[in-house]
């Protein structure tokens, strides 16, 4: 019988996390399916199923799935320990519990999205997905051309061996770069093994979705159109 939603895609609609993660509190006992614990992975929700988290109920949200221009020096989290302005300070309240799709660092702008779609979210950091993220980079000198070669073939950090997928030079201190799978502040770190300093960072594409004329600190609902765009490459 197929009837109803299987539980951990029920708890990710409910804006809770992955389908993966979900499955992880599944396991450790912490979900229950009308009063009862429920450690069965293939339990189907249907419409009158109660089912609580940590013994609080949980219903599934509206899906929203936005585009959101973050603005250079501000944080990706909620709360910060130290004080600093985060994205939400942009967002009203009732938008405050979507989650950040992976992150931009402080000093890195750009295109960000923001979901309670854990589904879409994995799907989007999945390495074996290869979303393409496109930046525009300002470096503090000129490169040099075998340098941009690097970039190709590969860097060795301390981190391991980090590559672009491509790279195209706009003017002496300023490229366009390609990543389809990446590590933390990959491209700063790249950057720095080479002798160079970042100077201005700014996402412009994921996937087949384009930054456009969105204007730092907004953000805009995507259709159903857009979201499809976000999970497909441009062709080649």
């Amino acid at each position: 019988m197929n009837d109803g939603t299987r539980l951990n895609k029920y708890l990710a609609s409910c804006g809770i996390g992955s389908r993966r993660a979900c499955d992880e509190l599944i396991q450790t006992g912490r979900v229950e399916v009308n009063g009862s614990p429920c450690l069965n992975m293939g339990t189907r929700i249907g419409p009158g199923d109660h089912v609580k988290l940590d013994g609080k109920r949980v219903v599934p949200n509206d899906v929203a799935i936005l585009a959101f221009h973050k603005p250079r020096g501000f944080v990706c989290t909620r709360e910060d320990e130290l004080g600093r302005e985060t994205i939400y300070d942009f967002l009203p309240p009732t938008l405050h519990s979507l989650h950040h799709v992976g992150r931009l660092d402080r000093d890195s702008e750009g295109l960000l999205i923001l979901t309670n779609d854990g589904d879409l979210s994995q799907r989007l950091m999945h390495p074996s997905k290869s979303v393409e993220k496109e930046y525009l980079v300002t470096s503090n000198q000129a490169f040099e051309n075998h340098h941009l070669d690097q970039f190709l073939e590969g860097i060795y950090t301390e981190g391991g061996k980090l590559k672009a997928k491509a790279i195209e030079r706009l003017s002496p201190r300023r490229i366009k770069i390609v990543l389809d799978h990446g590590a933390k502040r990959q491209i700063r770190v790249m950057f720095e093994a080479l002798g160079y300093q970042v100077t201005k960072l700014l996402r412009i594409r994921i996937g087949s979705l384009w930054l456009g004329d969105l204007e730092p600190g907004t953000y805009a609902f995507l259709n159903s159109k857009e979201v499809e765009l976000l999970m497909k490459n441009p062709k080649a």
